[in-house]
């Protein structure tokens, strides 16, 4: 499929996320449905680009994402996804910082490493889930097989780290070997052992996508599997074991076409000199872009669906091919390097039999200058620009560099809009991620609001029955943090502040006025929950800082530190002679809908004033006259604090 013209590029990957979706398929009916997936979403997702990849591998059942280290778990954290972030291989000590703010999993190859995250985790009193890495016959990353139960006791008796997964890596996995058997041998004699000792570590995992295809008995509870969501297979043994479609296609477009006579050179060195008259096209692809210097002289490249050599040295920024035998191309054909054009088609594994590399060094460099263009159902709107794609936000945070990054974001935007979004996630960090504590995102924020006259027997309770009866149903998404939680009601500015201040404090309320209204009998929690599971409330007491309502249980201990979904019911009063009703976001938040309803209130002229933080701040606005007004801001965008919407009637 060809780009539109508008979204024409000097050269550009293709990834058919369909493809990528079909492959998911085919994954999960070979390890059926009790086992789950890690994707591996390393060097930019094997150069498919991580931030897209990603979220269509957690729409499509993944359970978490693998990196290679700290900084590529930033770069998801920073893009607004929350799932658990398993960093797969041994981190260092100046990663640890990164580590706990972005809430990443890092694992654990030795205690020394331990120690030091246990020391930093416990000055935020957080909680540090890890995976230990075990050297089963990789001869890498990983604690030595003999010595991983002293380590894993070890690590247990650290209050601040959670010991979540425990796994190994296969060194053949792509072949049937008996090192394969060795290496599960070893690993499953360990797993034994914990059993016998009474160690319970939840997920036990060991297969890549080789050992998914050719090793299906060391499924365990998750596998891990990369190139093969890819369309990649890890040998031509394990091509009949599944039906895979390759997602990356390597694309640019002829720039130049002449015509040369007999004995002209081409390129530097004149490695390549025509023997008769012999028409050359140039394109805008080289060494520079990841397509290798190795293919000079031996390159392919389809144009008009057609096979042609490629020809001379491969440059830094371009490339030559001769087209004589496909006389009707011209400038602005497309040219494909890797993928399907007609019935031709040039795989990765064909490229790197070429370049004597394997597939996977192919995918990871091929077009790394080159903006993706994600393809799905037909659609190629979507596209990651090259510099989103690498950007990984600093940790300064001076007003000056804030006032720098603020002017020069409208400036970029005017003249280049890839620069402009680099610094637009730059400035969503600088603003809003605070060094003290992890970067906090929601994202589905629901807020339905139904006013109502009190009921009867209510109003006999209140002098002239002057309150409106308020019922509020909050929603969101989030990474919890904590197994007990608060909701708070203030009466104040002063205490609501005060609420603000407590990471326990889940949500909180500001009692709307009223001389009469008491915290205690006027603020109802009806209900509250996660993932549609009723969470108790445990208990209720007048503090300080306001009225706090306390919710939780020990069975949301396993959901700490992975995406939920929060749904809290309020009942309370609201004074009439208040005219306002404010909303206000202190998160940032991707993806708003707040509904106001107050049909049965009979209020007058009601009016809404929306002030939305972010780069489309506009939200979009349905009215029915007497009965609602409702809000929305699409799903695709943040909107940052302090945003929000404040409706208005006449009294």
């Amino acid at each position: 499929m060809g780009l539109k013209k508008e979204h024409k590029y000097r050269s550009w990957v293709e990834v058919d996320l369909d493809n990528f979706i079909g492959n998911l398929k085919e994954i999960k009916k070979l390890i059926g449905p009790h086992v789950d997936f890690m994707q591996a979403v390393k060097a930019d997702a094997y150069g498919h680009g991580a931030i897209e990849i990603s979220n269509i591998a957690l729409k499509n059942g993944a359970r978490m994402l693998g990196v290679a280290n700290a900084d590529e778990g930033v770069q998801l954290r920073v893009s607004g996804i929350e799932a658990p972030i398993v960093i797969l291989g041994p981190s260092t000590e100046s990663e640890i910082e990164e580590i706990i703010k972005y809430n990443l999993t890092p694992s654990i190859s030795d205690l020394n490493f331990a120690w030091k995250l246990q020391k930093a985790a416990k000055s935020t009193d957080g909680n540090m889930s890890v995976h230990i890495e075990v050297d089963t016959g990789m001869g890498r990353g990983g604690t030595m097989h003999s010595e991983a139960i002293e380590l894993i006791r070890n690590v247990l008796a650290l209050p601040e780290i959670t010991l979540e997964g425990i796994f190994t890596h296969l060194a053949s996995s792509e072949t049937i070997a008996p090192y394969n058997d060795q290496q599960w041998q070893l690993f499953s004699n360990l797993l034994a052992r914990l059993d016998e000792l009474n160690i319970k570590i939840p997920l036990r995992h060991m297969d890549n996508s080789g050992g998914i295809l050719n090793y299906p008995q060391f499924n365990l509870d998750m596998v891990r599997p990369g190139i093969m969501t890819y369309g990649i297979y890890p040998s031509p043994g394990t091509e009949t074991k599944t039906g895979l479609s390759p997602v990356m296609s390597f694309k640019t477009t002829i720039v130049l076409i002449k015509d040369f006579p007999p004995g002209y050179g081409i390129g530097y060195n004149s490695t390549y000199v025509t023997k008769s008259k012999t028409r050359i096209a140039t394109i805008p692809v080289g060494y520079g872009d990841g397509y290798g210097f190795i293919l000079s002289n031996q390159g392919e490249a389809l144009i008009k669906g057609k096979r042609a050599p490629l020809v001379g040295r491969i440059s830094m920024d371009l490339c030559t091919i001769d087209v004589t035998n496909i006389p009707e191309c011209a400038v602005g054909d497309e040219v494909v390097l890797l993928g399907k054009q007609g019935d031709e088609y040039i795989s990765a594994n064909e490229i790197a039999a070429k370049a004597q590399t394997i597939s996977y060094e192919v995918l990871c460099a091929l077009g790394k200058r080159a903006p993706r263009v994600f393809l799905q159902k037909g659609k190629t709107d979507a596209v990651e620009p090259r510099l989103r794609r690498i950007y990984i936000p600093g940790e300064e945070k001076s007003l000056a560099r804030i006032d720098n990054i603020i002017r020069h974001c409208f400036q970029a935007r005017t003249h280049n809009e890839e620069l402009g979004d680099a610094i637009y996630y730059e400035m969503f960090e600088t603003l809003f991620g605070k060094e003290d504590r992890q970067l906090e995102l929601r994202t589905g924020f629901r807020y339905d609001i139904k006013i109502t006259q009190l009921p009867e027997a209510t109003k006999k309770t209140s002098r002239f029955g002057a309150y409106f009866q308020v019922g509020a149903h909050i929603e969101y998404r989030k990474t919890i943090k904590n197994n007990v939680f608060m909701i708070g009601c203030a009466q104040n500015n002063q205490q609501l502040s005060a609420l603000l201040e407590d990471p326990r404090c889940e949500y909180r309320w500001l009692l709307g006025g009223g001389e009469e209204l008491v915290m205690e009998k006027d603020f109802h929690v009806e209900r509250v929950r996660i993932d549609d599971e009723d969470i108790p409330i445990t208990a209720a007491k007048i503090t300080e800082r306001g009225y706090e309502v306390w919710c939780g249980n020990d069975n949301l201990k396993k959901k700490i530190n992975s995406e939920v979904k929060i749904a809290i019911d309020i009942v309370t009063k609201k004074a009439k002679n208040n005219n306002i009703f404010p909303i206000y976001l202190v998160y940032p938040t991707r993806g708003v809908g707040i509904t106001f309803n107050y049909e049965k209130a009979d209020l007058k002229n009601v009016r809404v004033e929306s002030f939305f933080a972010g780069r489309h701040p506009s939200p979009s606005i349905i009215r029915d006259k007497g009965k609602f007004i409702e809000i929305n801001v699409s799903d695709k965008e943040w909107i940052f604090p302090t945003s929000g919407v404040i409706f208005i009637w006449d009294i």
